[in-house]
């Protein structure tokens, strides 16, 4: 009996494999694509011009515009700086990577360790090139969903 219950336990674990968008199996290509620094240089989704949406719960997302971000893709860590001289400043460590899947997995730490951190952040990417790429994240608005589009451009160094 006991080897019963042991082997339909095996069978259960194997059969359930996580499909989460947090998995940790890596896209190791894509990571060091995005190795550096980046502005957004523009945050936008149908009828942005006249509502305002929250991103990363944090600031009105056309705070992000002129933000500045650093990937390291060897530690999967990196920084971002809003700039946006009509909003507030702020500035923050970041933990990221990107899943097979191709979904970036962020978290935003605000000087705390990143294993204190509990919430993060799922973001499809998309249109990635030498230096430019797409963020885009799924957002309520008038009750339909919509992507809101964070462009990327890397910054010459």
């Amino acid at each position: 009996m006991k080897k019963l219950l042991l082997l339909f336990t095996v069978i259960l674990m194997v059969g359930c494999k996580s499909t989460s968008p947090v998995a940790t199996n890596l896209d190791n290509k894509v990571e060091r694509t995005l190795k550096g620094m980046w502005t957004i240089t523009e945050v936008s989704f149908p009828g942005s011009e006249y509502i305002k949406v929250t991103s990363f719960d944090m600031f009105d997302s056309q705070c992000f515009v002129n933000s500045d971000w650093t990937f390291v893709s060897n530690n999967n860590k990196g920084k971002m700086t809003l700039n946006n001289a009509n909003c507030a400043s702020f500035s923050s460590d970041i933990t990221w990577y990107i899943n097979k899947e191709g979904k970036f997995v962020m978290k935003v730490l605000n000087a705390e360790k990143s294993k204190k951190v509990s919430q993060g952040y799922v973001l499809s990417i998309a249109n990635i090139t030498e230096n430019s790429f797409q963020l885009l994240d799924k957002v309520s608005v008038g009750g339909s969903t919509k992507d809101l589009v964070y462009q990327f451009t890397r910054v010459n160094q």
